[in-house]
């Protein structure tokens, strides 16, 4: 084992926290604006997302105060692009999901051999974000 550098550690998870919130704000946003014969089921699937991103900032905080950090109260920028049909919607949310994944495996790279419990929350995060992103490439295969 080698030691943990627990300042990169919390400077990633605040960063990862900002992004978290900034999903809640962006899959709100998307859930208001499905229009059309599948609003309904993906209005719900974009709610939960943000259910998801809600739980995924508050763990990330947790483990801040925990390492005896300090989380931090911003967001992440969030991009307004105005283009609102579903695929547009579902594209965006793709992008979101893969770089939520390179953060997650950023964690894991810096926690990798130093701690056994955030090497497994990094772990845990990058597989559920893996299936985001097929789920998300599955919705968008009906509309190509």
């Amino acid at each position: 084992m080698r030691d943990l550098d627990t300042s990169k550690t919390i400077q990633l998870l605040n960063h990862i926290m900002e992004f978290e919130l900034a999903g809640v704000v962006r899959y709100t946003h998307y859930s208001l604006m499905v229009i059309g014969p599948n609003r309904i089921p993906i209005v719900g699937f974009f709610k939960a997302q943000a259910n998801e991103s809600l739980l995924h900032a508050q763990e990330a905080g947790e483990i801040i105060t925990g390492l005896e950090g300090h989380p931090s109260q911003r967001i992440a920028a969030i991009e307004e692009t105005n283009r609102h049909s579903v695929t547009d919607l579902l594209q965006e949310s793709l992008n979101h999901e893969q770089k939520a994944l390179d953060m997650y495996k950023q964690l894991l790279h810096v926690v990798e051999d130093a701690s056994i419990y955030l090497e497994e929350y990094a772990r845990t995060k990058i597989g559920q974000e893996e299936m985001h992103t097929l789920e998300v490439k599955k919705m968008l295969r009906d509309f190509s």
